[in-house]
């Protein structure tokens, strides 16, 4: 029986197997789909199938720069034993390159992409990966920056990746000045860059919350609604202070005392020059998958039950 082109692309989408072995396992079985898939079974090629449907909340964010471009990534595994693990750590890393070499448009580009120090692509080398990793692996997500002066942070080996982007002016070496607010990023996660980016929509829902708790005061529900108002307009300061990266205080007090947006005024003023902040992106592992509760107990009740 004869296959086409869709029969080993449906082979391969089903397996989690390279192209090439998809048209072996084709050839092979005459174009029979089940049975070029117990083909692939059988010489141990499709150890991945049922490793692809199985929850990757696990993981690695990394970041990296290389020359005027930088890169931020998560790969998702299932485990934190297989994130810390040196074959896994390698793959993420060797995604990141392929971002900053490559541009790719999305994750789906991405994996048409050459792996780096391979003859195949992203796509090609990812089963091969699953299988010698022994769990499923996805590419979730990148972001990658070719303007301006970009600084690179992981934070905990991993759970956290953070890549700054400046403007820097003046000829002078920003990287401390870029990771220092990398840090303040990781560890704070602010909700806005600036307080020019905070929406009318969310400056109003605010207002609501703070005349609500007002209200909820028997010692300031009496007070006139012109009262509450200059009150609330003086709490949205705070508010900044708290959401927005470059109004909140600079977590380094042993360096500099005073929000983030004048830490890095003064901080490129003393090596004479002037940064000023871009972007960033912020990635922390497994932000946003549901993770599957395991019942160790039970699992292990029906494998018994199942032996009867």
């Amino acid at each position: 029986m004869a296959f086409t082109a869709q029969d080993v692309k449906t082979l391969r989408e089903r397996t989690n197997v390279g192209m090439m072995d998809c048209k072996k396992a084709l050839s092979a079985c005459d174009g029979d789909m089940d049975k070029a898939i117990e083909w692939l079974r059988e010489k141990g090629l499709a150890k991945a199938i049922k490793k692809a449907g199985r929850i990757a909340a696990e993981g690695m964010a990394y970041a990296m720069v290389e020359g005027s471009v930088g890169a931020v990534v998560e790969v998702n595994c299932e485990t934190d034993f297989c994130a810390k693990s040196a074959p896994f750590v390698e793959f993420v890393k060797g995604i990141a390159q392929v971002v900053v070499d490559s541009n790719p448009a999305d994750v789906d580009a991405l994996k048409k992409c050459p792996f780096p120090g391979s003859e195949l692509s992203v796509e090609g080398i990812l089963p091969e990966k699953v299988m010698s990793i022994g769990e499923n692996l996805q590419i979730r997500r990148f972001i990658r920056f070719d303007t301006d002066t970009s600084v690179a942070y992981v934070h905990a080996g991993g759970k956290i990746g953070v890549l700054v982007n400046l403007k820097v002016e003046g000829g002078i070496d920003a990287t401390e000045i870029g990771k220092n607010v990398a840090m303040q990023i990781a560890a704070l996660n602010p909700r806005f860059w600036d307080k020019s980016e905070v929406s009318a929509d969310v400056l109003e829902e605010e207002k609501k919350v703070q005349l609500a708790q007002m209200d909820a005061d028997p010692k300031m529900a009496s007070k006139p609604a012109q009262v509450k108002e200059k009150i609330v307009a003086g709490k949205l300061n705070k508010f900044y202070e708290e959401n927005c990266l470059l109004q909140q205080a600079f977590v380094r007090s042993d360096l500099f005392q005073g929000s983030v947006e004048n830490y890095i005024a003064d901080a490129a003023k003393k090596m004479g020059g002037k940064v000023t902040f871009v972007k960033a992106v912020r990635f922390e592992k497994g932000e946003g998958i549901e993770k599957k509760v395991e019942d160790f107990a039970a699992e292990v009740a029906a494998q018994m039950n199942m032996g009867k």
